[in-house]
């Protein structure tokens, strides 16, 4: 019995660890990041709708809560303190979104610098978003002939920042893997803000007019 009580700390120490390591892709701290970029990029042409208040993410308090009680009526108060002091640390393992390293505002400056050249292409329709969170051709015919290269090359610059974008954050906030979960959040958000008139494409590439 007492080698039983005896392992309770660890088995405790150990469940705090695990939960400070297990960083997961925040969802809501995504929508957030992605929101703040966009709004900044497309500037006055952005139209945010009306938001929802996203809600925030339950933690699992009730799993806590049961093993303080444990520890707490085998052993002493003072290890159920000590166990208040180091449970809020794996909370914080839930993460904010870091969108504030060199690269990423270099990259955010160079975006916004290009969308006054883009927006108006973007409302003939000649441009849209496209569903992997890059802009595209949509109709060349709508884009005066002497603008094609020029515009052409536009695109293809922004594309380059959005894709070297997404992977920025991800490495930036140091988990890589993010990359493909951070595109798909901003490929819903530039839709979202865009104004009414912007092109962009439904999950299954077919092309529809917001």
């Amino acid at each position: 019995m007492l080698k039983r009580f005896i392992g309770y700390p660890f088995m405790a120490l150990g469940l705090v660890a695990c939960v400070t390591i297990n960083i997961y892709f925040s969802a809501a701290a995504a929508e957030e990041a992605a929101r703040t970029i966009v709004r900044d990029v497309l500037g006055e042409e952005a139209k945010p709708e009306q938001q929802k208040s996203a809600p925030k993410e339950e933690k699992n308090k009730d799993d806590q809560q049961s093993l303080q009680e444990i520890l707490e009526s085998t052993f002493s108060n003072t290890l159920g303190g000590i166990l208040d002091f180091m449970v809020p640390t794996a909370q914080a393992a839930t993460p904010d979104i870091d969108i504030d390293s060199p690269a990423i505002r270099k990259l955010r400056a160079s975006m916004s610098s290009r969308q006054s050249g883009l927006a108006a292409h973007y409302r003939s329709g000649a441009l849209g978003f496209t569903n992997n969170g890059l802009v595209a051709v949509r109709d060349l015919k709508l884009i005066p002939l002497r603008e094609r290269n020029k515009v052409k090359k536009m695109v293809a610059d922004e594309n380059g920042d959005r894709k070297a974008l997404y992977a920025e954050i991800a490495r930036a906030n140091g988990q890589p893997q993010w990359e493909k979960n951070i595109r798909d959040t901003f490929s819903r958000v530039w839709v979202e803000e865009a104004p009414k008139g912007y092109w962009h494409q439904d999950g299954k590439g077919k092309w529809r007019q917001k």
